[in-house]
């Protein structure tokens, strides 16, 4: 209850404050690409329910069915020009905003995936991922900061997708719902801080001393 009064006071603050930035990006989005000021998807929230995530539009409308699907890689094809900006910037997740006041999401908690993404999930880490509140941050958004980039590099993205990235993603997100706490709450909201201006995340492990290791095949972005 009391991380729900903070979602509620934080969003509603947010939505205030950051109105300056959104109204001009929501016009230069109308005026820009394809017309389109938001991009509504179905994801997997608490108990397996779905909602409409709301983001910045910054790619094509047809995305999903085209290329990569519902993965995005870095510098994909698909980004609109105006996107990859918000998109570098994580500016185009600031709709969720709308999700947390509703009470889709929280401001911490496992990222909301797609039902595609989400099944990709070991079946124990998806049993445990419903039973908290998807959020706009996050310990598996604050480790996987550079996921576009590391997907790129890889002449398999979809495999390496299932079979490296999600197994551990699962293991963070676990992570997280065994130990969601104000505490950690207010720790995972500075250390998103910390990595949208580093962009590096292996202070996580200072912080927080029993997250999860990373596979060896990750070791190099973290």
């Amino acid at each position: 209850m009391l991380i729900r009064i903070f979602d509620v006071l934080f969003s509603a603050i947010a939505l205030i404050v950051l109105s300056p930035l959104l109204f001009p990006i929501m016009l230069l989005l109308k005026l820009s690409g394809e017309g389109e000021v938001f991009f509504l998807q179905n994801r997997v929230g608490k108990n397996r329910e779905t909602f409409k995530l709301y983001k910045f539009a910054t790619m094509l409308k047809n995305s999903p069915n085209i290329g990569a699907g519902t993965i995005t890689l870095h510098k994909d094809p698909r980004i609109l020009p105006f996107g990859g900006w918000l998109r570098h910037t994580k500016i185009n997740e600031l709709p969720q905003l709308i999700n947390i006041f509703r009470g889709d999401m929280s401001v911490i908690g496992p990222r909301p995936q797609t039902q595609r993404c989400f099944d990709a999930f070991p079946v124990l880490a998806q049993k445990e991922i419903v039973k908290a509140r998807p959020g706009l941050s996050g310990l598996g958004s604050i480790i996987f900061r550079n996921e576009e980039q590391m997907m790129c590099v890889n002449n398999d993205p979809d495999k390496f997708y299932d079979d490296v990235v999600m197994p551990y993603k699962g293991l963070l997100e676990q992570w997280y719902v065994s130990n969601q706490t104000i505490w950690t709450y207010f720790i995972l909201i500075g250390l998103t801080v910390w990595v949208t201006v580093s962009s590096r995340s292996g202070v996580v492990w200072k912080v927080l001393k029993n997250v999860p290791q990373p596979p060896q095949e990750l070791r190099k972005w973290m």
